[in-house]
């Protein structure tokens, strides 16, 4: 996956939108813009639901209740009320607030949703959250409590009305002021607008996509830093053989081995070291195994996530045809989708981790390594990088524990109209919080390989890959040789992960990663 161009300066929603763009949008807080198309259907389905209120239909959510409460029918001079409403009454998540990248995603998902042209919504409603990502207004949104849509979006739309609460420039203020310090003035919504504005499987999708967005980085940065390790602790490329991966066809384990024979082709260690060892731990040996299948798991789950990011959530939909059309009433709401695949990439997250780990036990261990114990040169006096692998040990333990599966849950709602929940919401949640933790892990293995550098004999060069990368830790980590304040390091050696930067260093000295 490739980083994000920084030069982006727009984005003009209406066609299928790319994961790069999302986050361009979501983290790097590109301006947005609507296309023609997408005025068009807006305009289109908006003109298509005042006819039917016209024509005088009874349309669930439009003209009714909602959920248990669908068959109380509401009056024409009522459906306004019911919108505002239906705001004030679901914004009920709690605890802290999401992150501004977060709350920005989620917009950007309610305006591809209803930008499908399904929903009915006024094209003015979307220029509201248009113009609240563009001038940065961002509603207070805590981030505890939801089944999979409903209660985090409500939160949002209030602001839109001028009620709830937002942040202008890290302050946060009533939704009414927020606005008017954006030069914003609050709308009024029309039927459906407030349902279709918290309705969708828009919040599981927009943590999702930033989740998997970050992951698949991660995991092209893990397989550098595997090969780094490789390299330094002169384990054999043998196992790497693309033979050997010929008579086991996964795509993934293939185009991993490949990675690594790519990042030590010309590797003076990895050269010498071809038969160290007749055979090495499985740490170092099925690294294009386990890597290969957490690649698919994430790969599979970025087919669903774009598709999701370019479809209707709605509900209900309004179907448009030569007969006039007619709206359709279903459960495009569920979030089974992105919860089953934030699932399954919070397990290969894990895993991956969990080979991390396993990997910097063995560059710390004198026994397992050859190098002093700890990675220092006077061990007993001085810990060197000792606790680092606890902290390993606490985060991957965190990580086992998110990595239970939160889509198999349901407990019913809505007095058992909704008797069955996906719980999607909580699944991307987690994977989000997975995907930090991994980034971590992997730092501290990376600065245990930078160490375990200064006890290299002169004559094995690394690879010119690898020397990219200690070069970049060491304009900002001096020589480990006795006892530092570590904490500062590993959070820049993450920011190198998270960024991108690992993976821009490497692919400039050896050409794309697969």
């Amino acid at each position: 996956m490739d980083v994000v161009d920084q030069g982006v300066k727009k984005v003009v929603l209406g066609n299928e939108m790319t994961l790069e763009e999302f986050v361009s949008i979501a983290r790097n807080g590109v301006h947005v813009e609507f296309s023609n198309m997408y005025r068009q259907r807006v305009e289109r389905s908006s003109r298509l639901l005042r006819k039917w209120l016209e024509e005088g239909r009874v349309m669930y959510g439009v003209n009714t209740g909602f959920g248990a409460l669908s068959t109380q029918k509401i009056s024409a001079d009522e459906v306004a009320q019911l919108q505002r409403n239906i705001l004030l009454s679901h914004a009920v998540s709690v605890g802290e607030p999401l992150e501004e990248e977060c709350v920005r995603a989620i917009i950007v998902m309610v305006l591809q949703n209803i930008g499908q042209g399904y929903s009915g919504v006024q094209l003015r409603t979307l220029e509201m959250y248009r113009n609240m990502l563009n001038h940065h207004v961002i509603p207070f949104v805590p981030r505890n409590g939801s089944v999979g849509y409903l209660s985090l979006e409500a939160h949002i739309a209030l602001v839109a009305i001028g009620e709830g609460k937002a942040y202008v420039n890290g302050k946060l203020f009533s939704g009414k002021e927020a606005l008017e310090k954006a030069g914003l003035e609050p709308i009024t919504l029309s039927a459906k607008e407030g349902l279709a504005l918290i309705n969708g499987t828009t919040s599981p999708t927009a943590l999702g996509a930033l989740a998997l967005y970050d992951l698949l980085k991660a995991v092209k940065t893990a397989d550098i830093i595997a090969a780094m390790t490789l390299e330094v602790l002169r384990g054999t490329t043998r196992a790497l053989d693309d033979r050997l991966m010929s008579v086991r066809p996964h795509r993934d384990q293939k185009d991993t081995a490949a990675n690594i024979r790519k990042i030590l082709q010309n590797s003076k260690i990895a050269e010498q070291s071809i038969d160290y060892r007749l055979q090495d731990p499985l740490s170092l040996r099925a690294i294009p195994q386990l890597h290969g299948a957490a690649k698919k798991k994430l790969l599979d789950a970025l087919e669903t996530i774009e598709i999701e990011m370019n479809a209707c959530c709605d509900n209900p939909i309004l179907w448009p045809d030569e007969n006039s059309g007619e709206p359709i009433s279903g459960s495009n709401c569920d979030s089974s989708y992105v919860g089953m695949e934030m699932d399954a990439a919070c397990i290969a997250a894990t895993a991956v981790a969990k080979m991390s780990e396993r990997r910097n036990y063995r560059l710390i261990h004198s026994r397992l390594s050859g190098y002093p114990s700890f990675l220092v040169r006077n061990p007993g006096l001085h810990s060197g990088l000792m606790v680092p692998q606890y902290t390993q040990a606490g985060l991957l333990n965190e990580m086992k524990l998110l990595s239970q599966p939160a889509s198999v849950d349901s407990i019913p709602t809505c007095a058992d109209q909704e008797d069955y929940v996906a719980m999607g919401y909580n699944s991307a949640k987690k994977a989000l919080e997975i995907s930090r933790k991994l980034e971590y892990i992997l730092a501290i293995e990376l600065l245990s390989i930078y160490s375990a550098h200064q006890f290299i004999e002169e004559n094995l060069v690394p690879g010119s890959a690898s020397k990219a990368v200690l070069e970049r830790i060491g304009q900002f980590v001096p020589p480990l040789t006795e006892d530092q304040y570590l904490y500062p390091y590993l959070e820049n050696v993450t920011d190198l992960i998270h960024s991108g930067e690992i993976v821009a260093l490497v692919e400039e000295k050896v050409g794309r990663l697969l």
